[in-house]
């Protein structure tokens, strides 16, 4: 038998289609989920309506994951976030000729 270990090796993480940070997404929001239907289900709420609540949940999880994914691609929900925090313009307040004024170095002996 001939196995491939190397396989894939300086690829990015991709499982189902879901790629680098969308997985973290992804599965931290099915916990979420989990733990949010797990406590409704301890506080006493009826239980349909914690399976109602948890799979309507996961499923809006998963869909718009898979649609981030599909919108932005590997890194583009990376790049979105650097364009948020970059400056539209830069304010300059000083007068001009404090740029423009010229100061001699000291000369050391």
């Amino acid at each position: 038998m001939n196995y491939n270990i190397n396989k894939g090796i300086g690829r990015t993480v991709e499982f189902k289609g879901l790629k680098a940070q969308y997985l973290f997404i992804f599965v931290g929001g099915l916990l979420g989920t989990l733990i949010f239907v797990m406590i409704m289900y301890m506080a006493g709420v009826n239980s349909y309506i914690c399976l109602l609540l948890g799979t309507g949940g996961a499923s809006l999880i998963v869909w718009q994951t898979f649609s981030l994914n599909r919108k932005y691609g590997e890194h583009g929900l990376m790049k979105l976030g650097a364009i948020k925090r970059h400056p539209r313009y830069i304010i300059c307040r000083k007068p001009v000729h404090r740029y423009l004024r010229f100061t001699p170095k000291p000369k050391t002996v």
